[in-house]
């Protein structure tokens, strides 16, 4: 197999993967909170091909040999946590992050974040006084003493700028609960699940990771803000991805072009042997 072969095969297994990437960021433009993913690439490997001596001229000014390379391949996949539109609902329920923060959630046992804030009471079924406040999933939205926050039902909900729950029946108002919110230090170290939820990388230390959101004083401008009855949307550019996705498809095709076109030289090559 020669050296243009080799390079096709590889650069179109990468541009496939990159493929798959747009296709997950274009797929989920209207999921509330979804993060944008960010596919990199390094190359396979290369190596400097010596020309013959030859080519070795008095006054050359450029070196002997040429680097020669095998294609490219996926390093890594990052999610870009930046800011995506807020859409007013009006629903009591629903939580705009402005900030870089997550909710934290118990999902099927496992610690889990999000940035979907569409929320909903989930009745207690032992308790019908009480409920429990829960993602559209139905996953337990967390407390800032890692327990599910429960609401009373009797009453509606009113949920300030930091993350406070209070209940308020006629002119009482109670407080509730306090919103688990979390700061992604390192993005990296997270990720992507089913249901639009992070978790941490197999290994990874949740200290180094993720940041105490809760923790920033007022007028820190590192501090999240939460906007009740308001959803964040994603922040998937649907222009930009069509874009890539035209550049990628155009790249894929000549990547196959030059597959084809190897394989006919070789084919040439073994039948002129014959």
């Amino acid at each position: 197999m020669n050296n243009s072969m080799i390079s096709a095969m590889v650069s179109m297994n990468s541009i496939q993967k990159r493929l798959d990437v747009l296709a997950d960021n274009i797929a989920n433009v209207g999921t509330n909170g979804y993060k944008r993913k960010e596919a990199s690439f390094e190359d396979t490997l290369t190596r400097v091909q010596q020309q013959p001596d030859g080519l070795r001229k008095t006054g050359r000014s450029t070196p002997m040999g040429f680097n020669l390379g095998f294609g490219a391949r996926l390093s890594n996949v990052t999610y870009n946590f930046s800011q995506g539109p807020i859409k007013q609902t009006n629903k009591p329920t629903d939580l705009a992050i402005e900030g870089n923060a997550m909710f934290a959630v118990q999902a099927d046992g496992v610690q889990a974040y999000t940035r979907d804030g569409n929320f909903h009471i989930s009745p207690d079924p032992l308790n019908p006084k009480i409920g429990y406040l829960t993602t559209s999933q139905g996953y337990f939205v967390q407390g800032t003493d890692n327990q599910p926050i429960t609401v009373p039902t009797n009453g509606s909900l009113q949920i300030d700028a930091s993350g406070k729950i209070s209940s308020v029946v006629g002119s009482t108002i109670t407080p509730v609960a306090q919103l688990k919110l979390v700061t992604p230090r390192r993005p990296e170290g997270l990720v992507e699940k089913d249901n639009n939820l992070y978790t941490l990388l197999p290994g990874a230390n949740a200290n180094d990771v993720l940041g105490n959101a809760n923790a920033l004083l007022p007028g820190d401008p590192n501090r999240s803000t939460l906007r009740q009855g308001a959803l964040e949307e994603s922040n998937v550019d649907l222009t930009q991805e069509m874009t890539d996705m035209l550049q990628v498809q155009r790249a894929y095709q000549l990547s196959a072009r030059a597959l084809s076109s190897s394989e006919t030289m070789m084919g040439m090559a073994n039948h002129l042997r014959g």
